[in-house]
């Protein structure tokens, strides 16, 4: 107990240099905690990008191009799904909602997709959250776009502005549709996913206009409906395009996803191709694991300075510190007490370092939530120390010991060789 109190005495005595040395070894225990959560979190956002779907269904092909495709709006699919295999399945047993894509036209670079108003309720991302409106809302005509957030942010758009989409991905185009405008009618919170980077038109819009038809008067009159003629509107909205480039599925039961996934599969007059998001995104996940093994790297490498920091500190203080131990010597202090005090002094610094470091963590935790939600997509859990990450800071406090345990070994040879010395 007398050696505790003589080293948070030492510890005060010295507290700038302690305070430094605490901060640097706070500040990567907050890195390493970080990293640690950001990268686990960020592999459960990954894998949640697209969630509450069953079945992600396209032309044969590969089931992470087909994921790309669908999902991410990257590259393209080489074929697409017939109107007709597209209704089939839909009337599959089990099936509780169906959400048709197109792709093929964009915006200044943005992906623009057609679909239905069935969109705007069944998509889900992360842990099932639904598409929120932070302006407007779901288009309700032909000629209506809805935007994702960082479209509008990127672009500057706001509810009732003019938007002429152009034929082909990209950012170049050569065929504008100018004859046909949009009018923003809505602007989609940021969720940190492709969402975001996507406009988003009702798929009828998108044949009407590549067969040269007009739509931005096409239906003024539907404004003075009444609200039995809703489901009409959705079926206008929706129409009957010859091919769409993929679909989503959800079911009553997850029960029926593996026997429809295998109809669909062996579906002979057309060759389809039915993947379970899930699934196929760990997959694509364990293709990137070598980001994954780049930030567990660089939390070592974090933990390894600040250490060796406290190393260097303690060393470099040691030396002038050798009248401190031969005054602590004079009045009957052993080698093995000095050594003692010295160890409970990086212990100190060490556990000290590792509380202000896990508050720092939930602080930097709580102020970067919202942002790495909107404009990376990982979503944030902020929640008590898991089991591993309490064992990784076992772990620090385990090593600030052992690194301590050399400026003690030589103070301890300190004190005994200034003992055993004749100062006249």
């Amino acid at each position: 107990m007398i050696l505790l109190k003589l080293a948070i005495s030492s510890l005060y005595n010295r507290r700038a240099s302690a305070f430094l040395t605490l901060f640097t070894i706070a500040v990567s225990i907050m890195l390493l905690l970080s990293i640690e959560r950001v990268r686990v979190d960020a592999k459960s956002s990954f894998s949640n990008t697209i969630s509450g779907t069953d079945l992600i269904v396209g032309a044969r092909t590969g089931d992470i191009q087909l994921l790309l495709s669908s999902v991410f709006r990257i590259g393209h699919a080489n074929n697409g799904v017939s109107w007709q295999s597209y209704q089939y399945i839909k009337q599959q047993r089990g099936v509780n909602w169906t959400i048709p894509l197109l792709l093929g036209d964009s915006h200044k670079g943005q992906a623009v997709l057609g679909t239905s108003a069935d969109y705007f309720q069944h998509y889900k991302f992360a842990k099932k959250q639904q598409l929120r409106f932070s302006q407007g809302r779901a288009f309700a005509h032909l000629n209506e776009v809805v935007l994702g957030a960082q479209v509008a942010a990127k672009l500057g758009y706001s509810l009732g502005d003019s938007i002429v989409i152009s034929h082909g991905m990209g950012n170049t185009s050569f065929h504008h549709h100018d004859d046909n405008p949009f009018t923003v009618v809505g602007i989609l919170d940021a969720t940190g996913t492709p969402v975001d980077k996507t406009l988003h038109i009702p798929l009828a819009a998108i044949e009407l206009i590549h067969s040269g038809n007009h739509t931005s008067h096409e239906h003024e009159h539907e404004h003075e409906h009444e609200h039995e003629h809703e489901h009409e509107q959705h079926d206008d909205l929706t129409g009957e395009p010859k091919q769409i480039t993929a679909f989503l599925v959800g079911f009553d039961s997850p029960l029926y996803t593996l026997q429809v996934r295998r109809n669909i599969n062996q579906y002979k007059p057309e060759a389809l191709l039915a993947i379970m998001p899930g699934v196929t995104l760990r997959e694509l996940w364990e293709m990137l694991t070598i980001v994954e093994k780049i930030l567990l790297l660089f939390s070592v490498v974090v933990v390894l300075v600040s250490l060796l920091g406290m190393l260097t500190t303690l060393l470099a203080s040691l030396n002038q510190r050798r009248r401190e131990l031969a005054i602590l010597r004079s009045v009957g202090a052993r080698p093995w007490h000095l050594f003692t005090l010295i160890s409970i002094e990086s212990l100190l610094i060490t556990f000290l370092g590792c509380l202000v470091g896990c508050g720092l963590f939930y602080l930097l935790m709580s102020l970067a939530t919202g942002y790495l939600q909107s404009n990376a997509g990982i979503t944030i859990t902020i929640a008590m120390l898991s089991s591993y990450e309490l064992v990784l800071i076992g772990a620090i406090m385990a090593a600030g010991f052992i690194v301590g345990l050399i400026p003690a070994t030589r103070a301890y040879f300190y004190s005994l060789s200034d003992g055993m010395s004749i100062k006249i």
